[in-house]
């Protein structure tokens, strides 16, 4: 077996990948938030949250590698390589970047051609979903709450799975923002205005609340309220950008997308 055969995952969608490769015994430690598979945190040490790290329980882990993600990981990767660890960090922010994290991930652990077809086999049900979005006349607009005290809206992949799914991002302009400060929406009053069909809330971690949605001020007149148009995804399966977003989260989207068409709101 070539390539690294220590690996630290400090995120969760690099795990699931590795598992869905046939590679989990590479793992030697993972995320405190790894609930995906289910089995991994039955199998494997934990040591790390998402912006903190056991430092000296993975160094006693002895790994040959630590797979992290984006800027909010920087200073936990600068320790570590101060310590003489390799470590790879993935910035993945769009569908494109999924699948791209995917495809790398296979290459780092050897596993190329293992990666490409898990890659191909999602891009090939994004295409197919997009193409059963085409004999709509008007695609529902979604908006989507990644958080509620300040309100926060989707960020770029789930935008993206949105309007894979066959709707319309109530907030497109804002998901192309990597950090949750610049997607707050100051005046929830704005939500209104835009008169989403669909609200979706997926509170990073917490339990959505519809009834606290329908009863915020002014919001008894959005569609969505109106319709009892209001789901929850959990956050496992669409926050994460990884397959879970590709696989559940996806399908979540496009199921609540299709009976929204089949109600006629």
């Amino acid at each position: 077996m070539a390539g690294p055969q220590r690996i630290i995952c400090m995120t969760e969608e690099t795990v699931e990948t590795l598992y869905l490769l046939g590679e989990q015994e590479r793992i030697a430690g993972i995320s405190g938030f790894t609930v995906r598979p289910p089995e991994a945190r039955k199998e494997k040490p934990k040591v790390s949250a998402f912006t903190s790290a056991k430092i000296p329980k993975i160094l006693d882990l002895q790994p040959d590698l630590v797979l992290g993600f984006s800027d909010l990981q920087a200073d936990i990767a600068a320790e570590l390589i101060k310590h003489g660890i390799e470590v790879y960090v993935f910035n993945q922010r769009s569908v494109a970047g999924i699948l791209q994290m995917i495809r790398t991930l296979g290459r780092l652990v050897d596993a190329a051609a293992k990666a490409d077809a898990l890659a191909c086999q999602y891009e090939k049900k994004i295409a197919q979903l997009r193409d059963a979005n085409t004999s709509y006349s008007r695609r529902p607009i979604v908006y989507f709450e990644e958080w509620y005290e300040p309100i926060i809206s989707g960020i770029g992949w789930v935008s993206e799975l949105i309007e894979i799914a066959g709707g319309l991002d109530c907030f497109a302009e804002l998901a192309q923002h990597q950090a949750g400060k610049d997607r707050i929406i100051a005046d929830p009053r704005t939500v209104v205005v835009r008169q989403p069909d669909i609200i979706i809330g997926s509170w990073c971690g917490k339990r959505f609340h519809p009834t606290k949605v329908k009863e915020r001020t002014g919001w008894s007149e959005v569609p969505a309220v109106i319709n009892n148009q209001i789901f929850e995804i959990k956050s496992a399966h669409i926050l994460q950008p990884g397959p879970a977003a590709l696989t559940e989260g996806l399908d979540q989207l496009f199921s609540i997308i299709k009976n929204w068409h089949e109600k006629k709101c």
